[in-house]
Formats: structure tokens, C-alpha cells, sequence
């Protein structure tokens, strides 16, 4: 009896910890909203990979620009993570038939396909605001080579009008861009991870740090093409709420193992064998 109630409550506990483990990743899988009146969200957008505009996630970065044109944006996303991209243009009063596309490209320029969402919309003739969204496949820590599976680093967004009528090309439009991020966790970690997110001018910046370290020298200036990065750093790839998890079904298992052998060994000498003589 005294064996089943420590069991029992050592169980209890075991969960509790486990509910208490899992709470900021639950947390964290929703979207954290853009604090009002932000003063640091862009207002332009870049016109290539190269000058893409950099945003956080959780802002809600606008731009004006003419029908025709590319617009650019790039964000971090880390392992472990679903991002969502959604965009909305607001066209002109009068303008034809306009079908409007955002595309998602990962740190290697290889355009992620979306789980879901309405990536191409048309607008009719003389309609309002075309609303876009993109929700991408979970960013895996690490991936074969042969996959093209979404890698932590930073990615890009390009915004844009395709089959635009000559009629249409120059006309003022503006845009609005957001990324929100869903943390999936220890359901979606892998064994391994990159040596470096997939960032711009990363590899130039390890170079150069190796080269200092190695000559002695005090001065550490990175030459980092993109500044940006998740809150709280990029991950090292082997944490996960997993961990957590599998030590509790560990612990359980080897409960369950002493609790049955204790209920099955009986309470002693069986009753019937005589005694010594």
C-alpha cells in the first residue's frame, strides 16, 4: 500500500513537471502582437535580395511603391518554429484585373513551398485591398543535403504583381508585411544542427574572428550583410522540450517495473508451505 501511494504521487509530480516545462513553449506558440505606434517599422521596402528591408517579427512593416515592382523584405526564423507571412496591398480607386503574389525564400534563395494559404489573389477590376498569406513549413535544425527543407536563418519575401496589364504599370500601390512565428517544440526537433544560421556574410564573419583570435588582436568587427536575429539569439539545436519528456517517460517506466514487481512478489512466505521442522 505504501509502495502504490508513492507511486501515485510521485507520478503526479512527474506531470506537473512536465505541464510546468511545457508552459513557455505553449506560450511562446502564440503570436506575440506589434506594440502600437512602433517608430522602428519600416516604411520602404528593398528592391532585391540584396537590399532587402529587415523586420522583426511581430512588426507590421508598410511600403509605397508602383505597380510593376519588387518589393523586398528579409526576417530570422529559427529551429523549431512555424513562420506565418501574410501581406496586404491596397490599390488605387480604378485600376483593371491585378494578381498579386508573395513568394518565401529561405537563406539559400530556394523558394519554400507554403502548407497553406492564399500566396496568389486577384483583384477584380476596381476592388479594394488584396489580402496574401503564406504559412510555411516548420524550420528544421538541420536536413540532408538533397532536401529542401526550411533551414534556421534569415529568410526573404518578395511581394509583386504578375501579368500586370500595361495599363496598370506605374500605378501608386502600398504594402503591408507581417511575420508571426507558431513554436512547434520538441515535436519537431531533430538530431543535429547547422554549424551557423543561414545568414548573410556569416562565413565572412567567422573568418575574420578566427583570423583575429589567432593573431592576437583585440579587435572583433563583424561584417555582417544582415543584423537581425531572433529574441534571445540564435538556438544551439539540441534543447527541446523532448528531452523533458523523455525523461519523465523514463522515470515512469522504471516506476511501472518496481510497482509490478512489488505487486506480483506477494507479501512474504506463502501460507500453505508448512513449517521448519
Amino acid at each position: 500500500m505504501r509502495i502504490t501511494r508513492a507511486f501515485g504521487a510521485l507520478t503526479a509530480a512527474l506531470l506537473t513537471l512536465g505541464a510546468v516545462a511545457a508552459g513557455p513553449a505553449a506560450a511562446d506558440s502564440t503570436p506575440s502582437p506589434s506594440p502600437s505606434g512602433d517608430t522602428k517599422a519600416p516604411t520602404q521596402a528593398g528592391t532585391s535580395f540584396r537590399t532587402a528591408t529587415e523586420i522583426e517579427q511581430g512588426q507590421r512593416a508598410t511600403a509605397s511603391a508602383a505597380a510593376g515592382d519588387y518589393l523586398y523584405w528579409s526576417f530570422p526564423a529559427d529551429a523549431g518554429v512555424r513562420p506565418t507571412v501574410t501581406a496586404t496591398v491596397k490599390l488605387p480607386g480604378t485600376h483593371a484585373s491585378q494578381t498579386w503574389q508573395i513568394d518565401v525564400y529561405d537563406g539559400l534563395r530556394r523558394r519554400q513551398s507554403c502548407q497553406y494559404g492564399a500566396q496568389t489573389r486577384t483583384a477584380a477590376q476596381g476592388t479594394g485591398p488584396v489580402e496574401l498569406a503564406c504559412v510555411l513549413r516548420t524550420v528544421r535544425a538541420w536536413s540532408e543535403a538533397w532536401s529542401n527543407d526550411p533551414l534556421p536563418g534569415t529568410y526573404y519575401i518578395r511581394l509583386t504583381a504578375v501579368g500586370l496589364q500595361s495599363s496598370d504599370l506605374g500605378l501608386p500601390v502600398s504594402a503591408e508585411v507581417r511575420v508571426d512565428s507558431k513554436d512547434i517544440g520538441g515535436a519537431a526537433a531533430v538530431d543535429g544542427s547547422l554549424a551557423q544560421p543561414l545568414v548573410p556574410g556569416i562565413a565572412v564573419t567567422s573568418r575574420q574572428n578566427g583570423s583575429e583570435s589567432g593573431s592576437g588582436s583585440g579587435s572583433k568587427k563583424a561584417a555582417v550583410l544582415s543584423s537581425i536575429e531572433p529574441d534571445g539569439g540564435w538556438s544551439s539545436g539540441w534543447w527541446s522540450d523532448r528531452w523533458v519528456w523523455t525523461g519523465i517517460g523514463a522515470v515512469l517506466a522504471a516506476l511501472a517495473g518496481i510497482g509490478g514487481y512489488a505487486l506480483t512478489r506477494g507479501s512474504g512466505r506463502p501460507t500453505r508451505v508448512p513449517p521448519d521442522a
